[in-house]
């Protein structure tokens, strides 16, 4: 009896499995699960185009989703950023947008219940074009791996492992050639067909020319001896056709051509004019009115031979921006000190030693070495090697920690491969590091031949050799690390680097120091290299709501730049300043000589903690438009997560400085990657601008340099105040207007005018109409709005006027003077 209970529980559970198995949707839940594999192909579509714009943002915050505190920038939130990275990153690259389509038709057939026999021929051959497309993205394009994933990229490790990179691609060509031959149905009767077709579309021409009795037009010739070689056989009475051919011409039968009219006489060549018949009746003619005409010569133009910028420059020469400060001395290299006399130490005992431990530790794990090589560095020597064949470098990588323990030391990193070379290569920091001292940078023959317009020495490599770069083609270089690890040094060798090179009529700063106490030395030299709002006390910024108001000035200054640039038709500031220089831009026109100007944050995070999207925002936007016209941006932090350096600060920041930091995310926050967190700090840093690492020992220079260059600078003779940056007067900031009409502008009553004519008070409509710049079109505006003209601000709405024409403001006027 229990038996047969047992045997009927069994029966009735492989019953409802065999259900489950079988189970069939009907028309209703076929139309739902349509309808939700649509949307959710939509909803990968807007997860995968995110990654692919804010994916850098996101990756730092995948492993930390369940925090609901975390902030990510894919469209879909947190559940596209884990599509994202799943699908995308850690799946097939690129190739999984084919992912939506599959799904999207999936969907489209069960909602509308079409056959599913198709469904099956498409997803199979949409998975082989998945895994196809990944892995041939994956062996091309291997400094992108989002493009390949990391499938993409494992699968054509591991076939390179055994068939190799030879054999690996044509693998993949094979794969395309089937892809193309089932899928697309290509075939060699195709490509028989399309030339067949061709050469039958040129046998009609012919045979249309042999129809017609006499050519309506010249042939190519070279054509027609082809054709006419490949086809005659078939057809012999093209044969009837004489073509002549020679190196000019082609003629036909001329027996053909002649005319049928053999006697000349048949022909009347003589015209016969017939007679006008006129109505010359004069009753019927209308009168004639003889009007009067005046013609009228216009005077000709003075024509001048010689061009007046020519002349210009031959008679006064180049025009010389430093001749204000033509007596300015540049500071000497004595004022900085040397901290090292001897150069690097190497240590030959020390080499051997960590060359002996590195070989053995690989050895270990049955890894040999064909060769190694050691650079030594001030701070770091580079040991390269060159591991036997068949080794992989991924096996080298991961032994980061092990390497790291038998050396004892902290900070090693391991560069697999090194860019350019077919070494690997590992960077053990020394025992008894070197200081880089900022003289010995200075003086080097690479910084001071360095043809650049905005050089910087930021100190010495690995090879010891000293490494200078562009500002002005970086175009903006973000600053980052932990505290105390160099980036007030390394800010301090950015400035030093260029007061050594550029005049002051050359470059200018804008400094803003919420700390108060690291940019204060360079007040000495405001009124030679430094800039700042009118009716202002200091130059450097320390307050946090000041900065506002200057980075919205600076947005103004590039504007009114922009249109200078146009005016000149010009495309950069190099090329603007050099056709001011030879004197081909009027000064009387608005033209100026534009020096460079660079601002400098110290801590960025104080000022997105106090201000938030008030400072993002302008500074976004310089980034983005600021090169061309010669301003650029130098901002550091202490802090670098994902809320402070976001998406729209990296995207326009391509040069990066890392000092140490204490987590790998910090790392791929400022570099993308790692490598920061295995730094030894002291002024230890990584620089890149978008792509290889370089890895540099900062330059330092102390408190005392720095005051004994600013006292020597503040000493010379100065300009009479600092450069004066353009007023930002913003219109919701409710100002006191003023009501004296003797202190109006001389264009108060013409722009009266021109608003009461438009009925729309606006500053943009004086600067287009009267051609001003912004700051008088603000004041115009204000004192139209204290006169009663306008109304008061009211956001974005344009101003209300309150004078309804003309005639109502010439009796306003009329009223004011009486």
């Amino acid at each position: 009896m229990a038996k047969t209970k047992k045997e009927t529980a069994e029966k009735k559970t492989a019953s409802k499995i065999g259900s489950l198995i079988s189970w069939r949707p009907n028309k209703q839940q076929r139309f739902v699960l349509g309808c939700l594999l649509i949307l959710f192909s939509i909803a990968l579509l807007v997860a995968f185009i995110s990654f692919y714009i804010n994916g850098q943002a996101d990756q730092s915050a995948v492993s930390r989703l369940g925090d609901r505190s975390e902030v990510v920038q894919n469209w879909l939130g947190k559940f596209g950023a884990f599509l994202s990275d799943l699908i995308v990153y850690k799946g097939f690259g690129i190739a999984a947008f084919i992912f939506v389509r599959l799904f999207f038709l999936t969907g489209m057939f069960l909602a509308l219940e079409l056959a599913l026999r198709k469904l099956k021929n498409i997803w199979f051959w949409d998975l082989f074009a998945i895994i196809i497309v990944s892995v041939l993205f994956g062996f091309f394009a291997t400094s992108a791996p989002e493009l390949g994933g990391t499938i993409g990229y494992e699968l054509n490790l591991f076939a390179q492992d055994y068939i190799g990179k030879t054999g690996t691609l044509l693998a993949l060509l094979f794969g395309l050639i089937i892809y193309l031959i089932f899928k697309i149905k290509l075939s060699p009767e195709k490509i028989q067909s399309y030339f067949d077709s061709t050469k039958k579309d040129l046998k009609s021409e012919l045979n249309a020319l042999k129809t017609a009795k006499q050519p309506e037009s010249a042939y190519n010739l070279e054509e027609f001896a082809v054709v006419k070689e490949e086809i005659i056989e078939e057809d012999p009475e093209l044969d009837n056709i004489h073509l002549k051919t020679n190196d000019t011409q082609f003629e036909l039968n001329k027996e053909a051509l002649k005319p049928t009219i053999m006697n000349s006489s048949e022909l009347e060549l003589n015209p016969v004019v017939k007679p006008l018949q006129m109505n010359i009746n004069p009753i019927s003619q209308p009168p004639v009115h003889t009007e009067e005409f005046v013609i009228e010569k216009a005077e000709e133009e003075d024509i001048i031979e010689e061009n007046l910028a020519s002349r210009l420059v031959a008679d006064f020469g180049l025009f010389d921006p430093t001749l204000d400060l033509s007596h300015y001395k540049f500071p000497t290299i004595d004022l900085l000190k040397e901290y090292s006399t001897g150069g690097i130490t190497i240590n030959q005992e020390e080499l051997e030693e960590n060359k002996n431990k590195i070989v053995d530790t690989l050895r270990n794990y049955k890894i040999e070495i064909a060769q190694i090589k050691a650079t030594v560095g001030p701070s770091v020597t580079l040991y390269e090697i060159v591991p036997e064949a068949g080794i992989r470098i991924s096996k080298i990588k991961s032994l980061e920690d092990d390497i790291a323990l038998s050396l004892s030391a902290l900070g090693i990193r391991i560069i697999a491969p090194i860019p350019g070379k077919g070494t690997i290569g590992i960077e053990v920091p020394n025992k008894n590091p070197t200081m880089v001292s900022m003289k010995s940078v200075i003086g080097s023959a690479k910084f001071q031949e360095a043809e650049m317009e905005l050089p910087i020495a930021l100190g010495k490599t690995i090879s010891n050799e000293t490494f200078v770069v562009d500002l002005a083609k970086m175009p903006h270089l973000l600053m980052a690390g932990a505290t105390g690890q160099g980036k007030s040094v390394g800010l301090n060798a950015v400035l030093t680097s260029l007061l050594y090179k550029k005049h002051p009529a050359e470059v200018k700063f804008v400094l803003v120091d919420p700390k108060k106490v690291e940019l204060t030395l360079f007040n000495k030299i405001e009124r030679h290299y430094l800039a700042k709002l009118p009716d202002t006390e200091d130059a450097i910024i320390t307050d946090n709501a000041k900065v506002v108001n200057t980075l919205n000035s600076l947005c103004v200054e590039m504007d009114n730049r922009y249109s200078l640039l146009k005016d000149a038709m010009v495309r950069n500031i190099k090329e603007y300043n050099e056709k001011f220089k030879s004197r081909k831009l009027n000064p009387e026109a608005g033209h100026r000589f534009l020096p460079y100007i660079i601002l400098v944050v110290d801590e960025f995070a104080d000022l997105i903690m106090t201000a938030g999207k008030e400072v993002e925002i302008p500074i976004a936007r310089l980034a983005q438009l600021a090169r061309a016209i010669g301003i650029h941006l130098i901002i550091a932090t202490q802090r670098p997560s994902v809320n402070v350096i976001t998406g729209l600060i990296k995207a326009n920041f391509p040069a990066r400085i890392a000092f140490r930091v204490t987590s790998k995310i910090d790392s791929r926050t400022i570099l993308d990657t790692q490598g920061a967190d295995q730094l030894i700090g002291r002024g230890d840093l990584l620089y890149t601008n978008g792509n290889d690492v370089v890895r540099v020992q900062c330059a330092f220079i102390d408190t005392p340099e720095v005051e004994k260059i600013t006292d020597f600078i503040g000493s010379q003779k100065a300009y009479a105040t600092a450069y004066l940056l353009p007023e930002f007067v913003g219109e919701e900031t409710g100002i006191n207007l003023d009501m004296d009409i003797s202190d109006r502008d001389t264009l108060f009553k013409e722009a009266a005018e021109i608003i009461v004519n438009a009925q729309q008070g606006s500053a943009s409509l004086l600067q287009r109409k009267l051609k001003l710049g912004y700051n008088r079109a603000g004041r115009l505006i204000d004192q139209l709005e204290a006169a009663g003209i306008v109304g008061p601000f009211e956001g974005s709405k344009a101003r209300s006027v309150n004078i309804s024409d003309l005639s109502a403001l010439d009796q306003f006027f009329n009223n004011e003077q009486n």
